[in-house]
C-alpha cells in the first residue's frame, strides 16, 4: 500500500509537483485509472491520470466523478475555479511538467501503486535482461544497459565476438576504470548528458575495445543511464532508429525499477532506524528485514567529495542498498548525515571487507569514512550504533586514517573521548594537583606536568621516564621532590595515580 505522501515525494523527482491538497497526505492509494475519451464507461480509482484533458478544471471534475483522491494533469497556472472544484471534490492535484511523457509517468505510478512491494529481485530486472536480449536480436550485436555511473544493470546473452572490454565490464559489474577514462577523454559522457542521439565510439585495441554505439536513457531531462551496442562500425539508419526508440522503453523500465526500489528502501530504512534506536520487538523487525537471528554489528558511513561534506552520501546509501534483497548481507538506512548498516555476524574483518566493497564501488574522488560498532545481540543494537558513531568521530582526531575504525581496537580512545566530552561540558575538576602544577609551569617555565605524565606512564620506572624525556633519572627524582613542595601529590596511593593519569589524558589531546 502506498500513501499520497509517498506518491508526491517520488513523483517530485520525475517532473510533477503538488499544487492543491484538500485531503490528508496519509490517504491510502490502491488503484490507478487513466482518462480515455473514447471509453464511455464510468471509471473508479484512487489515482486519476488525466491524459489529454482540456484543462485542469476538467481533469479535477473527471477525477471527482471517479472518486479519486489525486489527479495528475498537465498545467502550469490553473485558475481559481480548479482549486475550488478540487476543494469541493476532495481531490489533490499534481501538475505534470510538459516535457515528461505520460508513458514514463504512468510506469512510475503503476509501479508504485500496484507493484509497491516489488523489489530488484522481482520482475523489474528480469524484464530488463529480456529487453537487452530482444534489442541484441534486433540489432545483431551484444547489448549492455548501464546506469549513469557506468554500473551494469543488464546485458544480453549474446556473447558472439565479445571484446575484452565487454567481458571485463560484465565480470566486474561496471565499466573498467581505464575504459571509463577513455570515454571521458573522448567526450562520450558529455554527449550523453546533452543529446538523445546515438553516438559511435571508435575502437581502441589498447583497451580491448572494438567499437560501440551508445545512446542516453532519460526520464524527461534526467539522465538515468545508457545503452551500449558492440559494433565495429556505426549502425545503419534503421538500426539507429531501433536503438533510439528502445532507449524510451528502457527509460520506462528504469523508472519503474527505481520507484519500486525507492519504496523498498523506505520500508527497509524505517525498520533499520527502529533497530538502531531500540525497539521491544527487535526479533520481529529482524524477521521482516530477512535477517537471521544471532549477533550483528552496526556500521556507520559518511562520504565526502573534496571539501563538500556529505556530497556523496546518497551514492553510498544507494550502493549499500543495491542488489537482490537476499544477496545483500546487511540492511541499511540513511539517517541525518550518516548511513547505518546492520550487518549480521560478529567477525570484525567481515565488516571491514563489507566497507571496502562499498568504497570500491564509489567514484575515485569520493572519500568514505567508516566506524564499526562492537558485536551485539538484537537488543544491544542501539549500543553498537553509538559505538559506530564514536568510531566514525575518531577519524577527526586521526587525520589520514582511511580504513574503517572498529570499536574492538579503539575502545580505549573512545573512553578518553567520552571523558573529554564530559570535561568540555564543565564536569572536569577545576582544582587539584594537575591544575596547580600547570599553573606553576606557566609561571616558572618548569616542566612538572610533562615529567609527572612520563613517570605515571612509565609506572614509576625512573629510567624509562628519563628516557622518554631525554634527561637523567636524577633529574626525574629532583623534579618529583620539587613537585611535592608545590602540591600534595600522594604518589604512593594507587587511586590518586589513576585519577591523575586520567585527568592528564582527558585534558591534553596530544596524549
Amino acid at each position: 500500500m502506498v500513501t499520497l505522501d509517498r506518491l508526491v515525494n517520488v513523483l517530485g523527482g520525475y517532473g510533477a509537483r503538488l499544487w492543491c491538497c484538500p485531503v490528508s497526505r496519509e490517504v491510502a492509494l490502491r488503484d490507478v485509472v487513466m482518462h480515455d475519451a473514447a471509453d464511455p464507461r464510468d471509471l473508479r480509482g484512487d489515482v486519476y491520470l488525466a491524459v489529454g484533458t482540456e484543462s485542469v478544471t476538467a481533469a479535477v471534475e473527471l477525477a471527482a466523478s471517479a472518486q479519486a483522491s489525486v489527479v495528475l494533469v498537465r498545467g502550469s497556472s490553473p485558475d481559481p475555479e480548479a482549486a475550488e472544484r478540487a476543494e469541493r471534490g476532495g481531490v489533490a492535484v499534481l501538475l505534470v511538467e510538459p516535457d515528461v511523457s505520460w508513458g514514463q509517468l504512468a510506469g512510475v505510478v503503476y509501479g508504485l501503486v500496484l507493484e509497491g512491494r516489488e523489489t530488484e529481485s522481482g520482475r523489474g530486472p528480469t524484464d530488463l535482461f529480456a529487453l537487452a536480449d530482444s534489442l541484441a536480436d534486433a540489432l545483431g550485436s551484444a547489448v549492455t544497459i548501464e546506469d549513469r555511473l557506468s554500473r551494469v544493470l543488464a546485458y544480453s546473452s549474446r556473447q558472439h565476438l565479445a571484446d575484452r572490454a565487454r567481458l571485463e565490464t560484465i565480470l566486474g559489474r561496471r565499466v573498467p576504470e581505464p575504459v571509463r577514462e577513455l570515454f571521458e577523454r573522448r567526450g562520450v559522457f558529455a554527449h550523453l548528458a546533452e543529446s538523445d542521439e546515438p553516438l559511435f565510439v571508435d575502437a581502441d585495441p589498447e583497451h580491448g575495445l572494438t567499437g560501440r554505439m551508445v545512446v542516453a536513457v532519460r526520464a524527461g531531462r534526467e539522465l538515468l543511464g545508457s545503452i551500449w551496442v558492440e559494433c565495429d562500425r556505426p549502425l545503419t539508419d534503421a538500426r539507429r532508429a531501433v536503438l533510439r526508440d528502445s532507449s524510451r522503453t528502457v527509460g520506462l523500465h528504469l523508472l519503474r525499477s527505481r520507484a519500486s526500489a525507492d519504496l523498498e528502501r523506505q520500508v527497509e530504512s524505517d525498520l533499520v532506524i527502529r533497530l538502531v534506536e531500540g525497539t521491544p520487538d527487535a526479533a520481529a523487525v529482524l524477521s521482516r528485514l530477512g535477517l537471521p537471528p544471532g549477533r550483528f554489528r552496526v556500521i556507520a558511513l559518511q562520504a565526502h567529495i573534496g571539501d563538500e561534506r556529505h556530497a556523496a552520501l546518497l551514492l553510498a546509501f544507494e550502493r549499500a542498498t543495491t542488489g537482490f534483497g537476499w544477496s545483500r548481507p546487511g540492511r541499511s538506512t540513511l539517517f541525518s548525515n550518516t548511513v547505518y548498516t546492520v550487518l549480521p555476524g560478529d567477525d570484525v574483518e567481515a565488516a571491514r571487507a563489507w566497507v571496502r566493497s562499498i568504497r570500491e564501488a564509489l567514484p575515485r574522488q569520493v572519500t568514505m569514512l567508516a566506524g564499526i560498532g562492537a558485536g551485539a545481540a538484537s537488543a544491544e543494537l542501539p549500543a553498537s550504533r553509538l559505538e559506530a558513531d564514536e568510531c566514525l568521530a575518531l577519524h577527526s582526531v586521526r587525520p589520514g586514517t582511511k580504513s574503517a575504525i572498529a570499536y574492538d581496537e579503539a575502545w580505549d580512545d573512545i573512553l578518553v573521548q567520552r571523558l573529554r566530552a564530559a570535561a568540555a561540558s564543565g564536569r572536569a575538576p577545576a582544582r587539584g594537583p594537575i591544575t596547580e602544577l600547570r599553573r606553576h609551569d606557566s609561571a616558572n617555565a618548569t616542566s612538572y606536568v610533562a615529567t609527572l605524565r612520563a613517570w605515571l606512564e612509565a609506572q614509576g620506572d625512573l629510567a624509562e621516564a628519563a628516557e622518554r624525556l631525554e634527561v637523567h633519572p636524577n633529574t626525574i627524582r629532583y623534579r618529583l621532590r620539587k613537585m611535592a613542595e608545590v602540591t600534595d601529590l600522594r604518589l604512593d596511593q594507587p587511586a590518586k595515580r589513576l585519577a591523575m593519569i586520567i585527568e592528564l589524558a582527558v585534558s591534553d589531546p596530544a596524549s
